[in-house]
């Protein structure tokens, strides 16, 4: 595995069309520019409709760049198979086939990513409890997470995104995996980006932090910076409190 790095430049993508008729165009992220250190668990941060999703899916190929560039070690990742066998991007919802047996996600990505590993795959299934028969659709959301969580972190990609996977898991559940996520990340190193919004749970995980509001980036660095630009001499922000402060208001 070689952890991968990510430039992002002058990116910016709008969904629906100018001439939308009901509320027109949204622009989902609207000129961001950074850059995510190879080899770091790098959180990225914000509320509902901050453009974390779309960023991460740019980021993964899941999507077309419409306008600016982003590159994995300087390649861009849509349509480039040499690059996505590289990236997984594992979602709370989605990249699982939920109407086809489990069996036949995991042989799928076990096919599409090289550094796959199917020994560790099934210890971390037993680990959470999830049983390998049937379709995904028949577990409960508990167990689809955990079944999310098992291949992203199996998949051992150069890049592995996880958008909210872990949201689903019950308390004892989400402790495994942090545990799993960092064990395994001193022994095969690779760049993880992890979105959440379980911040008081992840934030002693993250060595840098990227903090979206309405499409644009507002904050970012190693995660003692960041904390420091905010804090007091009363006491050091937590990233809860950094994203109360940056973002404000209820939603």
């Amino acid at each position: 595995m070689t952890p991968a790095a990510i430039s992002i430049r002058d990116l910016s993508h709008r969904f629906g069309s100018k001439l939308a008729v009901f509320g027109g165009p949204t622009q989902a992220l609207d000129g961001v520019t950074l850059d995510i250190r190879p080899g770091t668990i790098t959180g990225l941060i914000g509320r509902n409709g901050a453009g974390k999703t779309t960023l991460a899916s740019l980021i993964a190929g899941f999507r077309k760049v419409q306008q600016g560039s982003v590159l994995v070690d300087g390649v861009g990742p849509w349509e480039c198979s040499s690059v996505t066998e590289r990236i997984c991007f594992m979602r709370d919802t989605g990249g699982i086939s939920e109407d086809e047996k489990t069996k036949y996600s995991v042989d799928l990505v076990e096919r599409l990513r090289p550094n796959f590993d199917r020994v560790y795959f099934d210890q971390l299934m037993d680990m959470f409890g999830v049983p390998m028969k049937g379709k995904p659709q028949a577990l409960s959301r508990g167990q689809r997470s955990s079944l999310a969580a098992s291949i992203a972190l199996a998949s051992r990609c150069d890049l592995t995104i996880i958008d909210e996977i872990h949201l689903g898991m019950d308390a004892v559940a989400r402790r495994n995996f942090y545990d799993a996520l960092m064990t395994d990340y001193i022994a095969n190193p690779r760049t993880f980006v992890i979105s959440s919004h379980l911040l008081d749970e992840i934030e002693d995980q993250l060595e840098d932090v990227i903090i979206l509001h309405e499409g644009r980036v507002v904050e970012s660095g190693s995660a003692d910076d960041v904390r420091a630009r905010h804090s007091s001499p009363d006491g050091v922000a937590s990233l809860t409190d950094i994203l109360v402060n940056i973002s404000g208001g209820a939603q």
